[in-house]
């Protein structure tokens, strides 16, 4: 089975040396870090390391992993992680695990299933995870407790919910999409632990509301879409 290993990186060269280095390489089939614009010499440390590197000038997490899907060498399983460090490379068997043994197609590393270290998740991070988690308990039917990057899914799978989001909201796209198309999303506890380096995004109080905000909008536009087009499910 074909495992490969997606990175978006942004001036990551402080931590993606030990990321890489983490990767079970008796798992996986190729590493690919999307690199958007580094001016710290992440993705000479990458290459050099023996990740494929794909320059993505156009800036958004989400294009990152959209581009990195693209240029994947016929994957039968994706994996997506941050270049930071804060998720550990080495718990990827648990993330595997589920799909490997035909119990899912989409599993989601969260957070909040397990004992993360201080600091790692500021409260106000962790309360916006809850709410949205609750919305899509609520809206979509689906129990889960975190909306963390951590994450894999079967190729074929991610093929058919046709991701677009360009921006951060990619990673909630992955899950009400595979909701609403009856696909087997499962969580799996992961460790976290504080970033090497400065957030992009959520490090801050304004931060995090501001990504809160966009993030629950989604969840409610994308369920009244749904009512409205009446999205098909799989067989």
């Amino acid at each position: 089975m074909r495992v490969s290993v997606i990175i978006p990186t942004h001036n990551e060269a402080q931590a993606i040396g030990r990321v890489l280095i983490d990767i079970p390489s008796d798992l996986v089939t190729e590493i690919i870090v999307v690199d958007s614009n580094s001016n710290d010499g992440t993705p000479e440390i990458a290459a050099k390391m023996g990740a494929l590197v794909i320059q993505e000038p156009r800036r958004g997490y989400g294009r990152a992993c959209l581009t990195g899907l693209a240029g994947a060498n016929s994957p039968d399983i994706v994996v997506f992680l941050d270049g930071d460090y804060s998720d550990r490379p080495s718990e990827l068997p648990v993330l595997l695990a589920p799909i490997i043994e035909g119990r899912a197609d989409i599993t989601l590393g969260s957070r909040l299933q397990k004992q993360s270290s201080s600091g790692a998740l500021p409260w106000h991070q962790v309360f916006g995870n809850r709410v949205a988690a609750a919305l899509i308990r609520l809206f979509y039917g689906l129990e889960i407790s975190d909306l963390g990057p951590f994450r894999a899914g079967r190729v074929d799978v991610l093929h058919q919910l046709a991701l677009q989001e360009t921006t951060y909201g990619w990673a909630v796209e992955m899950i009400l999409k595979g909701a609403l198309r009856g696909f087997r999303v499962v969580e799996v506890p992961v460790s976290y632990y504080p970033r090497i380096g400065k957030s992009k995004i959520g490090g801050t109080l304004k931060g995090t509301v501001g990504a809160s905000w966009f993030i629950l909008s989604l969840i409610v536009r994308y369920y009244y879409q749904h009512r409205r087009a009446g999205t098909p499910r799989r067989a």
